[in-house]
């Protein structure tokens, strides 16, 4: 057993897909750079248009700075395993990496409730929108999103920390928590129970959502405006939904039961892994700029250089 602070994990991920590095490395890149300008596209022009500072709006653009950041996490890591000979990361930039990614994902599970809570206000209650959701509660909303999930980030990375390991081989491209908490050497009841309390915390907030979709559904039926207002941003939130969840629970089946898969199917299992990384941070602001009237219209403006047309609709 190593003292933590002198460990050094070995990333047996990119073992396999070492042939084929300067390709992986070109789509990595491509991908990573491709995210950061659709985001912070769709952030800028809902920051910069005063139309647009709407709650619905404020909440995306939370959405997306989350997706900057979890692909922040994974992206220059990768990158750089991609040109380096020895695919290695420090104890500490481990647990770095561990909270950075699992904020993420909280984060992101916390930020779609409140949007589906605020769509559920916005179909639902109409005439008692404005009164309902205040640029108080949407920063106290926000507020919370963020405190709440860098808590049980935080107590989980803590958890994970006052292991001691007796081992130093990862077989991922990244760091995730239970590959770090399956090298202990001793008993893990506590990470296990702790990870059951924060799996039901996130199916409850899953369950929300699904309850206040089945009320947007009989909402929407009724009146042609809100059935407009529903495929408009409903149905783009319930797609990324969908797609990060689905990604995310293939990531956990794959670490849980199977790792060790190896051999020619590596490079589609790292994929396949790193999904939840990947594709939400790169499709939330596209699928929401096709789909939001408001800011496809704002953003084609803007990369057209009409301000005349601007103002006249402005």
């Amino acid at each position: 057993m190593e003292n933590n602070s002198q460990v050094v994990f070995v990333l047996r991920g990119l073992n396999d897909s070492l042939t084929n590095r300067q390709v992986f490395f070109a789509l990595a890149l491509t991908s990573y750079l491709v995210t950061i300008v659709v985001n912070v596209t769709l952030i800028v022009t809902v920051f910069l248009e005063k139309t647009l500072h709407e709650p619905i709006y404020v909440f995306l653009c939370n959405l997306c700075f989350n997706g900057l950041c979890g692909a922040s996490a994974f992206y220059p890591k990768l990158l750089h395993d991609l040109v380096a000979d020895a695919h290695v990361v420090t104890y500490a930039g481990c647990l770095t990496q561990i909270f950075a990614v699992y904020c993420y994902v909280f984060c992101e599970f916390t930020g779609l409730t409140v949007m589906a809570y605020d769509r559920y206000l916005a179909i639902c209650r109409p005439l008692r929108y404005r009164a309902l959701m205040p640029a108080r509660r949407v920063a106290l909303l926000l507020l919370l999103t963020w405190c709440f999930s860098l808590l049980e980030t935080g107590i989980g990375v803590v958890l994970t920390a006052g292991l001691p390991l007796c081992g130093r081989h990862i077989d991922k491209i990244f760091c995730t928590n239970w590959e770090v908490v399956k090298l202990s050497c001793v008993d893990t009841t506590v990470n296990n129970i702790y990870g059951f309390v924060l799996m039901f915390s996130h199916i409850s907030q899953t369950g929300l959502i699904l309850v206040s979709y089945t009320h947007l559904v009989r909402a929407s039926l009724r009146l042609c405006s809100d059935r407009k207002k529903f495929f408009q941003t409903c149905v783009p939130h319930l797609s990324a939904l969908l797609v990060f969840t689905g990604s995310l629970v293939f990531d956990v089946m794959y670490s849980r039961y199977g790792a060790g898969a190896g051999g020619s199917l590596q490079a589609l299992h790292n994929a396949l892994a790193a999904e939840f990384l990947v594709v939400p941070p790169l499709i939330n602001p596209i699928i929401y700029g096709i789909n939001l009237h408001q800011i496809r219209t704002r953003i084609l403006q803007n990369l057209s250089h009409k301000p005349e047309v601007h103002k006249a609709l402005s």
